[in-house]
């Protein structure tokens, strides 16, 4: 029996590296094996690849290179900058809300049970939209310390968090704002010199990099000190010699997401368009969560969908469409190996409508119009047979 080809429709949870990226990284990693810290020639060497790699990112974000410190990760650096936050700045209050990722949500609950700090959720609409008046109100509740963490583009649905809006309350109430742009940052511009932010955190694997590095933006003056203790890399931020390949990597990586940006979102948002149309054509019981169906609102690389059928046949659903070469997720790929529903869309449908099972398909640069005929088609069918 031949495999059939792989579609991937999973961006969201990790993207596929690019060439230019991978063949960057075997070069490094063959000829650039000085240590950074290191004071001679090949050390040096190593530095300059970090270096500009920190330039360059904080070129395109218009911010400052000691503003970018190299992570493992977004996980590390959202962990990183609310841990910190409590520890150096005296955080009293944690705002979030419900439909943040696990990084954001579990840590919030650590520092609530073991740092005596106030955990507060944000109200949320039926499409997950945050409550502006209530994060206002929530803001203006006492005189405690507050941080406000809030993400920029929704890993599940897609919704998109007016960050500016949300740093002006935050600078209007003295509180600091923190947003996980893991899901945004090369897909979307930014310009920290102007936005009212003060922590923003990111991972080279969703822009076609790779995994195990990213960055935490954190902005001049901000007097937090690392969680990771050893030598003084990251300046005294991040101890321990730096992924030199990844960081690398991540910055191939990342400057052709940037150059190529208009033309790429430009394709992927054509594709959802289509995508959206061929659905409503073809499987018209189908509905679409959050705000994930519409263009100007959602991010242009993700769509949320609910299935007409229920629950206990969403495994059959998935099962059917990875045997056609057809991936994506069934909700968010952190809690795919889970029987659990989507903590995000529990906090957004109604209860009969949870009972439907949910698929997230995140699209990119490689996919295209043919792959998503093909899909709808081979989805259509899977409904109408196990009905």
């Amino acid at each position: 029996m031949t495999k059939a080809k792989t579609l991937y429709f999973d961006n969201a949870a990790t993207t596929m590296m690019r060439p230019k990226v991978l063949s960057l990284i075997a070069y490094v990693m063959r000829e650039n094996y000085g240590n950074p810290s290191s004071a001679h020639s090949e050390g040096q060497k190593s530095r300059n690849i970090i270096e500009k790699a920190r330039k360059a990112i904080a070129r395109e974000l218009r911010a400052k290179p000691k503003e970018i410190i190299f992570t493992s990760g977004g996980t590390e650096a959202d962990n990183m900058i609310l841990y910190t936050a409590v520890k150096d700045l005296g955080v009293e209050t944690l705002i979030t809300s419900k439909i943040e990722h696990h990084a954001v949500l579990n840590t919030c609950e650590m520092l609530g049970k073991n740092f005596g700090v106030s955990v507060e959720y944000v109200d949320l609409n039926s499409f997950g939209n945050i409550d502006y008046n209530h994060l206002e109100r929530l803001l203006k509740a006492d005189k405690s310390i507050k941080m406000v963490s809030l993400m920029h583009v929704n890993n599940e649905i897609g919704n998109i968090t007016d960050i500016h809006a949300v740093g002006d309350l935050c600078s209007k109430h003295g509180a600091y704002f923190h947003s996980d742009t893991v899901q945004s940052i090369g897909h979307y511009k930014f310009d920290l010199e102007n936005t009212p932010i003060d922590f923003l955190t990111a991972s080279a694997h969703k822009f076609h990099g790779p995994k195990g590095v990213g960055f935490a933006y954190v902005r001049t003056g901000i007097p937090i000190s690392g969680m990771i203790f050893g030598g003084s890399q990251e300046s005294d931020l991040r101890a321990g010699t730096e992924s030199l390949h990844n960081i690398a990597g991540m910055h191939c990586a990342f400057d052709i997401a940037y150059k190529n940006l208009s033309i790429e979102r430009a394709h992927v948002q054509g594709l959802k368009e289509y995508f959206i149309e061929g659905l409503i054509t073809n499987i018209p019981e189908i509905s679409f969560n959050g705000l994930s169906s519409d263009i100007t609102r959602s991010t242009y690389t993700l769509l949320n969908v609910s299935l007409p059928l229920e629950h206990s046949r969403a495994a059959m659903v998935m099962f059917q469409l990875d045997m056609k070469g057809i991936i994506c997720s069934k909700g968010s790929a952190c809690s795919s190996g889970s029987s659990k529903s989507s903590h995000v869309l529990e906090q957004i449908l109604p209860e009969g409508e949870l009972s439907k099972p949910s698929l997230r398909f995140s699209l990119s640069y490689q996919n295209t119009k043919e792959e998503i005929d093909f899909l709808i088609k081979e989805l259509s069918e899977i409904l109408k047979s196990i009905a």
